[in-house]
């Protein structure tokens, strides 16, 4: 199996959106900015190019490994040796011919994604949090986030085939 960079893409691109909702005034944003001692005029002084395109880089990053968590084919890809050691293996093309599109579906790599979210990036941002004296809201407000994301992001790689 080869990475679909164009699901990872779209996947990435979707974070956008989520933060945008997510972190306006009228949803999270004010308590938010509040607990990280964000004011407009810093936000208004800031490099926004930078900002979203690193966003959109650290995303695609984030979506190139869920893709390995959500698509459970690449773990009979792994037992072969990899992509290339897979095509010379004919029990691998037997498996694939029965299950190389088992389980791809969006509910499941919304699941795995949520497990993701909820499993490794909540607490990461949970313990960076703690050790910066942050508040549970702060931890609350961008665990929330990154679960959210990673759900989707699971789904949309899950089932982009």
């Amino acid at each position: 199996m080869t990475p679909n960079f164009l699901a990872i893409f779209v996947a990435a691109l979707c974070t956008l959106p989520i933060g945008f909702i997510w972190y306006n005034p009228k949803v999270f944003g004010t308590i938010w900015m509040k607990e990280t001692g964000m004011t407009e005029e810093k936000a208004k002084g800031s490099n926004m190019f930078k900002i979203f395109g690193l966003t959109i880089l650290f995303a695609f990053m984030i979506g190139f490994i869920v893709q390995f968590l959500v698509i459970h084919q690449y773990g009979a890809s792994g037992m072969v040796g990899g992509p290339h050691a897979a095509e010379i293996k004919p029990s691998y093309d037997a498996f694939m011919a029965d299950y190389g599109t088992a389980y791809r579906t969006f509910k499941h790599g919304m699941l795995h994604g949520f497990m993701s979210g909820l499993f490794l990036a909540f607490p990461i941002i949970g313990i960076n949090a703690l050790f910066e004296r942050r508040s549970w809201k702060y931890i609350l407000i961008n665990g929330g986030y990154f679960i959210v994301c990673l759900t989707l992001m699971g789904g949309i790689i899950c089932a982009w085939k």
